[in-house]
């Protein structure tokens, strides 16, 4: 299960069903810190119970040689197999560990038996509120190779979809960082064999898929067309740079290639969202699903076909967080967005399943209040919020919005892009006197939208849409 940022709400109490750290006293303790990779910072903390993850950080950058222009590159994250959690610079990690059950209660679908037996890791990891551009700004080696390795892993696992022609021109710059340039034909063979091919390319590309005859059949075939594929793009890189470029150079390459995918550097969360329909008497089911959210929008990902359902930039869209109002109920984040039916402009509604909506919820809100910051401070305002940018709680408004134009999204091949197409949502219009759902189904719960200003209006509760 995918977490995010850990701006969750104030924390649980401070009891706890058990402690994934020993004690907290006062005597110097072993801390290990975790990179994306294999290697680890291992640091002797006094009063560890006590110690905040600011003063943590000036051990760390000091362990890895971090400049401090890079300082802000990298945040302190929990992570375990069931909830990742971006941790604030006041937060004490001893204690979130503590209370590391009760997080899961609350944040996750996960068993009893699972939640006894997960235990969280300190990790040293990309700062979701990082911007792509002071990225692009850094020279120091040693952190590009931290970013790179990141980002590695999260296109090899998935976590970042992408297209043939850029996974294999990452895979092969992988190729020049990890094996050399200059290798002629045989020896680049050899030395992909000898790592495997899943260690350059995402592991549902190199490991192919189907059943057994696919397995029986088809698998030695692909591996040798990917590997072809890979050593034909790694002569190219060769070629290219024949001069033997410092690491640094493909580091660059690599980072500037995955900064061309929209949700490069995202805070990931799980949930589910429902299946159109197979047929008329036949409900569709739920489709597992990542909601990755970053300083310019939130991405909705198939969590099994590796593509993008749903891409919007925060000036695209509204949202709002609805808590469970019987039993067996789930959180619901609500996103609203431009759309078309049969031609006719309408507004959409997706429903995302998840625990973690809250947590989406408060990242989007903080996301949004730090571009309106940004965005005054580029235009010499002093950076207040304007009615349409203010989160929810303000002017009287339940639902958020951002302002600004909606562009109408576009459905194309790419996996990167957008297929509406494919997603169950609720279609309805505005015709200046009430709102009208345009193909009611069952009636469950009702929306109206409330306009906060004159080109933009946020999802509310109201008397008058059917939800289906």
């Amino acid at each position: 299960m995918e977490g995010g940022d850990c701006g969750f709400p104030p924390d649980p109490s401070e009891h706890s069903q058990r402690g994934s750290v020993s004690s907290s006293g006062l005597r110097a303790q072993d801390v290990l810190v975790y990179m994306v990779g294999d290697s680890a910072v291992h640091l002797c903390v006094e009063g560890v119970g006590c110690v905040t993850v600011q003063e943590l950080g000036r051990s760390v950058r000091e362990a890895l040689h971090i400049p401090d222009s890079a300082q802000d590159a990298f945040a302190f994250w929990l992570c375990s197999p069931l909830l990742e959690l971006q941790l604030k610079p006041k937060h004490q990690p001893y204690k979130l560990c503590r209370q590391w059950q009760d997080l899961l209660y609350r944040f996750t679908e996960a068993s009893e038996e699972d939640i006894s037996q997960d235990e969280p890791c300190l990790m040293y990891r990309r700062n979701v509120f990082y911007p792509k551009a002071k990225e692009l700004q850094i020279e120091d080696e040693g952190v590009l190779r931290l970013l790179y390795d990141e980002a590695k892993i999260n296109i090899l696992g998935g976590r970042y979809p992408c297209d043939p022609e850029h996974w294999l021109s990452l895979g092969a710059l992988s190729c020049a960082l990890e094996l050399g340039v200059g290798l002629d034909t045989q020896q680049a063979t050899a030395a992909i064999r000898e790592k495997k091919i899943s260690s350059f390319l995402p592991a549902h590309v190199a490991g192919g898929g189907g059943g057994l005859l696919s397995a029986l059949r088809g698998k030695s075939g692909r591996q040798a067309g990917l590997e072809q594929n890979l050593l034909e793009e790694y002569r190219s890189v060769s070629a290219a740079d024949s001069n033997a470029q410092d690491p640094a150079h493909y580091l660059r390459q690599y980072l500037n290639t995955c900064h061309s995918l929209p949700y490069y550097g995202c805070a990931f969360f799980s949930g589910e969202i429902d299946k159109p329909a197979q047929g008329i008497l036949q409900r569709g089911g739920r489709k597992t699903v990542s909601v990755g959210i970053s300083l310019e929008g939130v991405y909705v990902i198939d969590a099994k076909e590796k593509h993008v359902l749903l891409g919007l930039r925060f000036s695209e869209l509204s949202w709002d967080h609805s808590y469970p109002e019987e039993e067996g109920d789930s959180h619901i984040l609500w996103l609203e967005f431009d759309g078309e039916e049969a031609g006719t402009p309408v507004n959409k509604l997706l429903k995302i399943y998840s625990k973690q909506a809250e947590l989406m919820s408060g990242l989007i809100e903080f996301c949004v209040e730090l571009g309106a910051v940004a965005d005054g401070a580029a235009t010499g305002t002093d950076g207040d919020l304007t009615l349409s940018q203010q989160p929810s709680g303000q002017g009287g408004a339940s639902g958020r919005a951002r302002g600004g134009r909606r562009g109408k999204l576009r459905r194309q091949s790419s996996v990167v892009c957008s297929r509406v197409h494919s997603l169950n949502t609720i279609s309805y219009v505005d015709d200046g006197k009430e709102i009208k759902r345009l193909k009611p189904k069952r009636a469950a719960s009702f929306f109206t939208r409330q306009a906060t200003v004159p080109n933009y209006s946020a999802v509310q509760v109201g008397e008058s849409l059917e939800q289906g």
